[in-house]
């Protein structure tokens, strides 16, 4: 991390699975990767350009950027000085309880990357920064006030949307997701990946570009690296996270979730 770069993770007092992220950057830059959570960022000051799905957007200070769960994006500075931002990362039992709560019905989707909305600014900030507070029935008000705000005004309310795909590629990927999945511990290459569909190496590099947009090593990067997360967050130490998760060592683990997260995995754990 430059010097003049900083960052925090922690998670919020009144909902455990809820994790929460503070940060100023102005060098990093972060790979393409997914979240099984939502991820709600405010930006705070600068500007920050990521790009979500095959989508390139701008997010300058003051509005939001809502990634919906697996959805691919990264992110870096879209302006000089970078950008500072606050971070909630609310899983879908979370968010589909509290879209419930206001009449709707599964988890909500929210098809505009980013939103200019003052109030919901306001009120995400509140809730970031009450998350700090001794006062846990008011860090549990702010941040149920400014999620409703945000599912009401911007969310889907027709739950979370299956892209229904009848091609070749997405069947066969289907495929490459169950064996990546059973196989993290030990050594894929794209041998293994196209023996399974019953197709070329060449075809398996085709499928995951139709498919996602992404290498296949990129991918099972992404799945190692959220294996480790999870296994960190169940106390196993982080060396043994790494191997578990088919990483070659800790170093190497500590580079991907460092590219992912804008945080090492150390920090991660502090915070869970």
């Amino acid at each position: 991390m430059h010097a003049n770069e900083t960052s925090k993770y922690w998670r919020h007092p009144c909902f455990p699975g809820l994790g929460l992220f503070k940060a100023r950057f102005t060098q990093h830059r972060y790979e393409l990767h997914t979240h099984p959570t939502y991820v709600i960022a405010l930006i705070t000051s600068g500007c920050e350009r990521i790009r979500i799905g095959r989508h390139s957007v701008v997010a300058p200070a003051g509005t939001i950027a809502v990634v919906n769960p697996e959805e691919w994006h990264d992110g870096e500075q879209g302006a000089d000085e970078g950008w500072a931002y606050r971070t909630f990362y609310p899983s879908v039992p979370l968010m589909t309880a509290v879209a419930r709560e206001l009449g709707g019905d599964g988890a909500p989707i929210f098809s505009h990357a980013i939103i200019e909305d003052g109030g919901l600014a306001t009120a995400l900030a509140a809730a970031h920064e009450g998350s700090t507070s001794q006062d846990a029935t008011q860090a549990e008000a702010s941040l149920l006030v400014a999620l409703r705000h945000l599912i009401v005004r911007h969310g889907d309310w027709g739950g979370l949307a299956e892209e229904v795909e009848s091609s070749g590629s997405w069947q066969r990927f289907s495929l490459y997701e169950n064996l990546v999945e059973s196989e993290l511990g030990s050594q894929l290459n794209l041998q293994r990946l196209a023996d399974a569909a019953r197709v070329t190496r060449f075809q398996v590099i085709r499928d995951f570009k139709k498919a996602i947009g992404l290498t296949p090593a990129a991918y099972i990067r992404d799945r190692r690296r959220r294996r480790a997360s999870s296994l960190i967050e169940q106390g196993l130490g982080l060396a043994d996270a790494a191997i578990a998760a088919g990483f070659a060592d800790q170093s190497h683990l500590s580079r991907t979730f460092r590219a992912a997260h804008g945080m090492t995995p150390g920090m991660f754990r502090r915070g869970a």
